[in-house]
């Protein structure tokens, strides 16, 4: 079974992912393009100091990949890390590995200690996004419904709007992999 750090190793840097997007491609730029990592944070310091490596699993169709991915790669330029990503459904065994609720939800960041190992991982969302978007998918009709891909289209259509617009969602994202990160960070 290959590890988690030979998943790395094979991987492709979190940049070049980003610029062969075909889905979401505008968005995501957008958002890295308008997103500053907070200043005087000693998250970006530790970060420097310890330099983990941290493998993406990800997909450009995903909505959460799209403005996570561009706030991690920020984080990762400031502090001078190596961020590789791996394409969830090239191969599933290694999502198998981190499944959400029992689901394949990306993005995941494994971040990797200088063992190899998982020291920590995040994803899919925000917890605060997560509890707003779960709500709003409690509202969509059940799929068997005549209008649910009406429905859903209209919520994608909406997540992805408010993911490209509101900065403070990109804050409340780098806050969350901060939280996860930072108290293992010092012991990788």
């Amino acid at each position: 079974m290959k590890t988690e750090k030979q998943y790395f190793d094979d991987a492709i840097s979190l940049k070049t992912y980003m610029n062969q997007m075909k889905n979401h491609k505008e968005n995501s730029q957008r958002i890295y393009e308008q997103f500053e990592c907070p200043k005087d944070d000693e998250f970006i310091e530790r970060l420097k100091t310890a330099k983990p490596k941290i493998l993406v699993i990800t997909e450009d169709w995903c909505g959460d990949a799209m403005m996570n991915n561009a706030i991690l790669l920020r984080i990762a330029e400031a502090a001078d890390l190596d961020v590789r990503a791996v394409y969830r459904d090239e191969d599933t065994s290694l999502i198998d590995r981190h499944l959400t609720n029992g689901g394949r939800s990306i993005p995941k960041y494994l971040l990797l200690g200088k063992d190899g190992a998982v020291a920590a991982e995040w994803g899919p969302r925000a917890s605060q996004l997560g509890d707003y978007v779960l709500k709003l998918k409690e509202s969509l009709p059940s799929k068997d419904s005549t209008d649910y891909h009406e429905k859903q289209n209209e919520f994608i259509s909406r997540i992805t709007a408010e993911y490209t617009t509101k900065p403070e969602y990109w804050l409340a994202v780098y806050e969350d992999i901060r939280k996860t990160f930072l108290p293992v960070v010092q012991n990788v």
